[in-house]
């Protein structure tokens, strides 16, 4: 096994449970590690024996582009795909980020983490 990440994808997108967080909008950072068998792409060099984090990447950025009042449920939305669309991937954590929330306060950021695994 072993484990790939794509860290701090930036996006800016329209979540949140008041009015004017879906109007104006916010940044966002994505953090993603998915688990896999890359022993299998370690020796053939092909990458349709692996987990192409280009893909993990466009997912990340589709999902992020469907507003959503909660983070945890974009997050699950991700991870969705993620299992639904690449056979390789066993197990995925993410963690997804609004940076400088109108939360009444000096906060750099609120960050929710989801970890899943594959169900067979």
């Amino acid at each position: 096994m072993g484990i790939i990440k794509v860290e701090n994808i930036r996006v800016f997108a329209h979540h949140g449970c008041l009015k004017e967080e879906t109007k104006i909008g916010s940044d966002y950072r994505v953090d993603l590690q998915v688990k896999a068998n890359l022993q299998t792409s370690a020796k053939s060099d092909s990458l349709s024996d692996t987990v192409d984090y280009v893909f993990l990447n466009k997912i990340v950025r589709e999902e992020m582009l469907i507003p959503s009042y909660l983070l945890e449920t974009v997050a699950k939305r991700i991870l969705a795909r993620i299992f639904n669309e690449d056979k390789h991937v066993s197990k995925a954590t993410i963690k997804v980020s609004k940076l400088n929330p109108p939360i009444g306060g000096d906060v750099e950021m609120v960050t929710i983490k989801m970890t899943e695994k594959r169900k067979n």
